[in-house]
């Protein structure tokens, strides 16, 4: 009876309970740990999408801002009511505020097509860091350059369809219609090509967010 009773006694006292207790405590918290752990592949998924957006959005500004250029570049027009001796012509290289926005949209379209292979490299690694870095920078410089030539051209654009009273300043849209039409479109394409570059900026500071 006794050897029994120690028999029995024995079997209670046996801490396996809370050892296994612990051990699934310790499952849970390990379980835990691998549940909340990053995926590396699902977020140089979501930076390569970025990225060929981005490669998208660059091309739509290079036609964007070549379209610019070629339009104010090629714009001219002659009255046709007048003698060959006596005639009124105005042309784009009339105004320094067009031969700047000319040359600014020439720069910026340069550098769209030479940041293309940036961008590609982007969309190949897309944790690395370098390149993103360096085509926010640039992109901000270049936004910058497009803007002031687009805001200026439109201030000039202004003046030729409405003209200024105080200042007995004329619209001469009234008879270079064709020019200004010409130089509306183009000040409009910048402004679109300088809103791409606001949307390259945004996704650049994103992604490189996500690192």
């Amino acid at each position: 009876m006794a050897s029994e009773r120690g028999n029995d006694s024995t079997v209670i006292n046996m801490p396996e309970p809370k050892a296994n207790s612990k051990g699934k405590a310790a499952m849970s918290s390990s379980t835990t740990k691998v549940t909340q752990a990053p995926n590396p592949k699902a977020a140089g998924g979501y930076k390569k999408g970025i990225a060929i957006f981005d490669f998208i959005l660059r091309l739509c500004a290079i036609g964007a801002a070549l379209g610019a250029t070629a339009t104010m570049g090629t714009t001219d027009q002659t009255l046709p009511f007048f003698t060959q001796f006596f005639q009124f012509q105005a042309e784009y290289d009339d105004f320094p505020v067009f031969m700047f926005f000319v040359v600014a949209n020439a720069i910026v379209s340069c550098y769209l097509v030479l940041s293309l292979p940036f961008s590609i490299v982007c969309i190949v690694r897309p944790h690395a860091a370098g390149p993103r870095l360096l085509l926010l920078i640039m992109d901000t410089v270049m936004m910058a350059l497009n803007m002031a030539a687009a805001a200026s051209a439109a201030s000039i654009v202004y003046l030729a369809h409405s003209g200024n009273p105080n200042a007995n300043w004329f619209p001469i849209c009234q008879q270079f219609g064709d020019f200004c039409q010409s130089t509306s479109g183009a000040v409009v394409a910048s402004f679109i090509s300088a809103a791409l570059f606001v949307i390259l900026i945004v996704l650049s500071a994103f992604a490189l967010k996500r690192n």
